[in-house]
């Protein structure tokens, strides 16, 4: 009785059949194996809605997020300025209001109910202070095109009494938007920060009843910049929302300022 060798698999035969066996693991779990990263072109795809002009991640970011959100981009495009002046731009995070349980989508047409949905009284917004130029809304856009754009869609509230002021560069005048200011009682103001800065500083546009800044944010446009992507649109904002009288009231109790995200 003779005792031979047990017979061997081929290598090849044996590596075949170990991938057999993994590939039945895999379909057993259910292909539950973790998955790579997506990658940021692929990331891009997922925030970026470029048919209809939006950033859809900031919608989900919470005031904390807004916050460093905001720091970071302020950091990237002030390289020029000295480490007491980037942090004299930071805005705390309970400055900011969380609107992340709004569940509309971020666009124009949308913009009333987001306005709405922020105000214990939405009939307000139709309204406005008896002094002229003192308006209880300013939305704050990076370009004139889309503050126009941002005024058509709030003009819904504009009546007799309540003129919605369009305080941005494009076409009008500094002048022209002192003279309306001065002229018209304004419940909304759209414009832009450098413009809307201007108009502080000249004494025509007044804060005493500021109820609530607006920050268009989620609009991007064709290379998927939005205002606070681009040095000459961040910069300016950060400015304007780090004015000391806004400061000292976005946590004030007894007449507290709306920091909002769009």
């Amino acid at each position: 009785m003779s005792h031979g060798k047990p017979a061997t698999v081929p290598r090849s035969e044996n590596m075949a059949s170990k991938a057999k066996s993994k590939k039945r693991a895999r379909e057993d779990d259910g292909g539950s194996r973790k998955r790579k990263k997506p990658s940021a072109g692929e990331q891009d795809d997922i925030d970026f809605d470029l048919e209809a002009g939006l950033n859809k991640k900031i919608a989900l970011l919470d005031s904390f997020l807004l916050a460093d959100h905001l720091a970071q981009k302020t950091r990237r495009f002030g390289t020029d300025l000295k480490p007491v002046e980037l942090s004299g731009l930071d805005i705390s995070p309970n400055a900011i209001r969380d609107t992340t349980s709004y569940q509309g989508i971020r666009n124009l047409d949308n913009l009333p109910s987001f306005l709405e949905a922020h105000v214990d009284k939405p009939e307000q917004l139709g309204q406005a202070p008896k002094q002229n130029g003192t308006p209880h809304t300013i939305i704050v856009a990076g370009a004139g095109l889309r503050a126009a754009d941002l005024v058509r869609a709030v003009r819904k509230y504009q009546k007799k009494d309540n003129s919605i002021a369009k305080l941005f560069a494009k076409h009008i005048k500094l002048e022209e938007s002192k003279l309306f200011l001065e002229k018209h009682r304004t419940g909304i103001a759209v414009g832009t920060p450098m413009r809307l800065n201007d108009l502080v500083e000249s004494g025509s546009l007044k804060l005493d009843k500021l109820e609530r800044l607006v920050v268009d944010a989620s609009h991007i446009d064709q290379k998927k910049r939005g205002v606070m992507d681009m040095k000459d649109t961040m910069l300016p904002l950060a400015r304007w929302l780090a004015r000391p009288e806004f400061k000292e009231r976005y946590t004030d109790p007894e007449k507290p300022l709306q920091l909002l995200f769009y």
